[in-house]
């Protein structure tokens, strides 16, 4: 089994900063990738980036150029760059270890982006 923990959330203003990391533990042998989800209230939750082995990312359109994810070499720790947020950047940000198995999120942190 893997564990995941988010952190990093927290209130900026348009046009700021800020960084989310995911700690993951347990079997992280056996993680293939990391992504990032975001739910705003009253939306379905949807994928903002991912990171598989070997450093293949993607992202979706609307955060491409502001936002970067990274991980360290021995995938305990996924990161979440966010540069330049809007207001419609706030949500609660998940994140997912995926295996070939099974897929494990973590509780969310929340991100507020007040204009």
């Amino acid at each position: 089994q893997v564990q995941v923990v988010e952190s990093g959330g927290g209130l900026v203003q348009a046009g700021g900063s800020l960084r989310l990391s995911c700690a993951a533990s347990g079997s992280i042998f056996s993680i293939v990738a990391m992504a990032w989800y975001r739910q705003a209230p009253g939306k379905t939750r949807e994928l903002v980036a991912a990171i598989a082995n070997g450093g293949r990312t993607n992202y979706v359109d609307s955060v491409k150029g502001r936002f970067t994810i990274s991980g360290d070499n021995a995938k305990s720790t996924t990161y979440l760059q966010m540069n330049n947020l809007k207001p419609e950047d706030t949500a609660v940000y998940f994140c997912k270890a995926l295996t070939r198995e099974l897929d494990y999120w973590g509780q969310g942190t929340q991100v507020t982006v007040s204009s």
